[in-house]
């Protein structure tokens, strides 16, 4: 049988709370990535050569650039996409110091400065 591993496969430096119920994961995914995950690790970091011819093609789906077609290597590709560090695109822009300070940032102009008492 492929994948086969004596263990269950958890990720818990990236899924504090399990792969269940982080909530990137359809259930079937989760399932799947849970029973067979730590022999798909172990097949991509090369820690494990593949056995089957179901292996030897998941192997080169994950390793290739190509487009992938084997159900196992998706959702692996999904997981290692997911765990990625993700990049923070900020919509908004912070001033500098003075600006935040409350100097200048009418222009210079204030209550104190315009005369009006």
């Amino acid at each position: 049988m492929s994948f086969e591993s004596e263990k269950p496969f958890n990720d818990f430096q990236h899924f504090a709370r399990g792969i269940r119920r982080s909530g990137d994961f359809t259930i079937n995914e989760s399932n799947l990535l849970e029973k067979y995950g730590t022999a798909m690790m172990e097949l991509y970091n090369g820690t494990r050569k593949p056995k089957t011819e179901e292996e030897k093609v998941f192997v080169k789906q994950i390793t290739s650039d190509e487009v992938v077609t084997d159900h196992n290597a998706k959702i692996f590709k999904k997981y290692l996409q997911v765990i990625q560090p993700r990049h923070l695109h900020r919509l908004c822009s912070v001033g500098n110091d003075d600006e935040l300070n409350g100097n200048g940032f009418m222009n210079g102009s204030s209550d104190e400065t315009s005369g009006l008492d």
